[in-house]
């Protein structure tokens, strides 16, 4: 059984924008690629963990990028955005010691934070390939492809 699972950036606000209102997943800049599906299937998959791991990074990048949307559903939004972090367990790894990592360049701050603080016992969930990719070269059972799931329309 899984300790919990980490979440990047974009399914952060898929995630946010699908509480808030689903329909608003195809008006919002950040979530038109989704659909209400896809944070149907997000929504479940995350059911199934006791806990939700955050890091700074991610949520300081979720929270600039839900905010790209107009008012009033923006403060309803970012309402939603201050419940999700409150029902999270936020973890962090000194950026002096992620930038000294070799893919630092390739990846950048917030994803080497992910890349390191995903394991088999607290996975990573993304739709990043190059993330994916990074992390399932370090240890092939500490990442989750999203899209594969949105490919097969259902949860593993």
């Amino acid at each position: 059984m899984y300790e919990g699972i980490y979440i990047d950036t974009n399914l952060i606000v898929l995630l946010v924008v699908g509480l808030t209102k689903q329909e608003l997943i195809s008006k919002h800049r950040r979530t038109r690629e989704f659909t209400v599906d896809d944070y149907k299937l997000l929504f479940e998959f995350l059911s199934q963990y006791r806990i939700v791991f955050v890091t700074p990074n991610t949520l300081t990048e979720a929270s600039n990028l839900v905010r790209q949307h107009a008012e009033p559903e923006r403060s309803q939004i970012l309402y939603t955005f201050r419940n999700f972090v409150n029902r999270t367990e936020e973890t962090t790894i000194a950026s002096s010691v992620v930038v000294d990592h070799v893919r630092f360049p390739f990846l950048g701050l917030t994803d080497i934070v992910l890349l390191r603080k995903s394991s088999p016992n607290t996975p990573l969930i993304t739709v990043d390939l190059d993330l994916y990719l990074e992390t399932v070269t370090e240890n092939p059972s500490a990442a989750i492809n999203f899209n594969h799931m949105r490919d097969k329309g259902r949860v593993p």
